[in-house]
């Protein structure tokens, strides 16, 4: 509730509500400052301002002296600031010390500097109507910025007129005025010296200690906190101005009664000054309670942060884990992939190379076989005996260089001592081993059936019965032609033999279809 003092706020009330000048506290419907057009309005945390503020978080927010405000001649609002510690901020721009800044409607103006992202004294400045505002606005200091306070200018007060007793009452009441800072209650009872009393017994006063619950038990621990700074400063000023009335000859009543009315004053105040004290241990009981409160949940959120944090680094962990798995599944999948990708390849290169070798065996046998064929069609017509038609056995050369079984020209020399081939006379006849050698290699490498075969023919030279040799002269030309001379007919159970000698040359033909053995005994002459 505004109240306006008499210098100030005379010239400005209007019964018709006119609009005023004033800082709109930002978010908080209390705490206005009004803005007097006829004097310079002051703002800090000391006691010789317009607006005494100080601030409940940060107690030196504000400087003693931090701002004024006044209004030019030409109309125009101007801010300053007084050399600040934190400084006075317009729209978000901090202005120059000691220089004033002129400020328009609707302009921001911060003092003091944001804490946490906020400005605790953040205003805006309005022109509204002093009946809609009157309920918001802060109460001024009752004594103006330009009149100060006495303890300020001693000497001028000593030259200057003694008033009467009753004009320093006021003063004395205005001096001693309890927190003015704040829009909130104060819980200290205000101070009435306006007539002479008996200083209040020393008796403190019992609190009870209130149950720290919520943020409005905080806020009540600040403010009285920062009302026991107030009321010690009031008491620094309360004895500075006794002591130096003391230091004053006291030559005049008016004299005397201000000094007797400022004794009563301190020691009221030091009264309270007690009272706080007991307040301020209740409530510094109450502040520690609130703080291992604080402490004891810090504790416990601490504990839960942690648990949390554990569970958190588990789960990283544990996620970690199994992203490695799944990395080293992955790697041996792709390894067994690549493996089995080189084991295909090489299972193919292997058939391919099973392949190529199976075309060259079976080339390789079609070329063996192909040689066999061409061996045994060698063997066939080059080593054949001409009587026995088969491979030669123990193969004898006579005389005229033809190749014959060692058997079966004996056999033949019993009945005819000439060639078969050439009917050259036989002279002598040579066992040829190179020959034997040879067939006997040769064989090696025919099949087992002939083999076999050869085996029984060379079983049966050495050991079977003769055959019988039959030697036919016959001279009819119309079965042999024109030949001349005996005809060699051999029969046996496997082969037949038949010669026919003429004159000119000799015909013998043998037959293919069985082999021809030959025995001593079988041999006979026409």
């Amino acid at each position: 509730m505004e109240n306006p003092s008499p210098q100030c706020g005379a010239a400005a009330e209007d019964p018709e509500n006119p609009e005023v000048f004033c800082l709109m506290r930002v978010n908080n419907s209390s705490g206005w400052l009004r803005l007097w057009e006829n004097c310079e309005i002051t703002v800090g945390r000391g006691m010789d301002v317009t607006y005494p503020i100080i601030s409940l978080t940060y107690p030196l927010m504000l400087s003693r002296l931090h701002c004024s405000f006044k209004l030019r001649e030409d109309g125009a609002w101007t801010v300053t600031d007084r050399k600040s510690l934190n400084g006075v901020w317009v729209n978000g721009r901090q202005i120059t010390p000691e220089k004033p800044h002129v400020i328009r409607l609707g302009d921001s103006i911060q003092l003091g500097v944001a804490v946490k992202d906020s400005v605790e004294f953040d205003y805006e400045f309005v022109k509204r109507p002093l009946n809609d505002v009157r309920s918001s606005l802060l109460r001024p200091d009752m004594e103006a910025p330009n009149h100060p306070r006495l303890f300020k200018k001693p000497k001028r007060k000593m030259t200057d007129e003694i008033e009467p007793s009753t004009s320093s009452k006021p003063k004395l009441y205005r001096s001693s005025g309890v927190d003015k800072s704040t829009a909130q209650p104060c819980p200290i009872q205000t101070i009435e010296p306006l007539e002479p009393r008996e200083p209040r017994p020393e008796n403190k006063v019992q609190h009870p200690i209130p149950n720290v619950k919520n943020r409005e038990d905080v806020d009540n621990l600040q403010m009285f906190s920062q009302n026991n700074l107030m009321l010690r400063e009031q008491v620094d000023c309360t004895e500075r101005r006794v002591a130096s009335l003391e230091g004053q000859p006291q030559q005049s009543a008016p004299y005397r009664e201000e000094q007797r009315e400022w004794q009563r004053q301190l020691d009221t105040l030091r009264a309270k000054m007690e009272e706080m004290k007991a307040l301020e241990l209740s409530f510094n009981n109450a502040k520690q309670q609130l703080e291992e409160q604080k402490r004891k949940t810090r504790r416990d959120q601490m504990k839960e942060e942690k648990k949390q944090e554990r569970e958190q680094q588990q789960e990283v962990h544990l996620k970690q884990k199994l992203d490695e798995a799944l990395k080293e599944q992955k790697k041996v999948l792709d390894e067994l992939s690549r493996s089995r990708r080189g084991f295909e390849e090489m299972l193919l290169a292997k058939n391919k190379e099973l392949e190529v070798t199976k075309e060259e065996k079976e080339k390789a046998k079609a070329k063996g076989e192909e040689v066999v064929s061409q061996m045994t069609e060698v063997m066939q017509n080059e080593l054949e005996c001409i009587i026995c038609s088969e491979f030669f056995i123990e193969a004898v050369n006579l005389n005229c260089a033809h190749s014959f079984c060692k058997y079966c020209i004996q056999q033949w020399r019993k009945k005819k001592d000439q060639c078969p081939i050439c009917s050259q006379a036989i002279v002598s006849q040579t066992r040829c081993l190179a020959l034997d050698n040879c067939i006997d290699s040769m064989v090696e490498n025919l099949s087992l059936e002939l083999k076999r075969r050869r085996q029984e023919l060379v079983n049966e030279r050495k050991g079977a019965p003769p055959a019988e040799v039959m030697v036919i002269q016959d001279d009819d030309s119309s079965a042999l032609g024109d030949a001349e001379g005996p005809v060699l007919v051999a029969s046996s159970a496997s082969s037949s033999v038949q010669s026919v000698d003429s004159d000119s040359d000799s015909y013998v033909d043998y037959s293919q279809s069985a082999p021809l053995t030959f025995s001593d005994s079988s041999l006979s002459d026409d």
